[in-house]
């Protein structure tokens, strides 16, 4: 694939070889990020877990304490006080046949779905067109409940969610460029904490095995996967 001289400019500020701290690799992607909007920075993992495993499908959600830079568009499948609720607490869509039917049309504009116990059975219609985008509501990671204010709030807050997929990669994103350099590193320090505390009892060896920084448009950065403390000391891992 043919690179733009900017993306190129960029990536010569990478050294081969080398990974780089966690502060460090988010001041390198700040200068990296060239494009004329505010990109997003994300990381990228590749994990030493079997995903096709039960046990070692790695997945669940994180409150990054500095929000994503992005206000989601939160969908809410709800009836009733619920629906109430949830239009009350920020939700952008409510509803429950008519939803389903919209997304059937092949509506998708909405970055999370949300779902109160008792549609499940309609939503679970949807897990075709859900499942592989990684929107399908969930106990584990709070969005299937009765509590759809709390939902709502918690992802409009800079709640993100992540799951290994089937080559073992897990990707999610840490805020924008425009996040100062301790923001970003906080967030990645949240997620980084969560993702290690459901290391799979039955994982064995390495954990992490490789870990990337980048921005929308930027390359990749690699990142030192054993630096877990002390994330904003300013060393670089090589």
């Amino acid at each position: 694939m043919k690179r733009s001289k900017n993306y190129r400019a960029a990536a010569e500020l990478v050294a081969a070889g080398r990974t780089y701290a966690p502060l460090e690799a988010v001041r390198l992607a700040k200068q990296t990020a060239k494009a004329k909007y505010d990109e997003t920075v994300e990381i990228a993992f590749r994990l030493g877990v079997d995903p096709r495993k039960a046990d070692q499908a790695v997945r669940g959600t994180v409150n990054l304490p500095h929000g994503t830079g992005k206000t989601a568009r939160v969908l809410v499948f709800a009836q009733a006080d619920k629906a109430a609720a949830a239009r009350e607490a920020g939700a952008d869509y409510v509803g429950s046949d008519d939803m389903l039917e919209k997304i059937q049309g092949g509506w998708l504009d909405f970055d999370a779905v949300v779902a109160t116990p008792d549609l499940m059975g309609k939503v679970g219609r949807l897990g075709k067109v859900l499942g592989p985008r990684g929107l399908m509501p969930n106990p584990k990671t709070g969005t299937v409940t009765m509590d759809v204010a709390k939902a709502v709030a918690d992802i409009k807050g800079g709640k993100i969610e992540f799951r290994v997929d089937k080559h073992a990669n897990l990707h999610f994103i840490i805020g924008k460029v425009s996040f100062d350099e301790k923001a970003l590193v906080e967030n990645y320090a949240a997620a980084l904490d969560e993702i290690l505390r459901l290391k799979p009892a039955s994982s064995k060896g390495r954990y992490i095995l490789k870990a990337t920084m980048s921005t929308t448009m930027g390359p990749g950065i690699p990142l030192d996967a054993s630096r877990t403390r002390n994330l904003l000391v300013e060393e670089d891992a090589s």
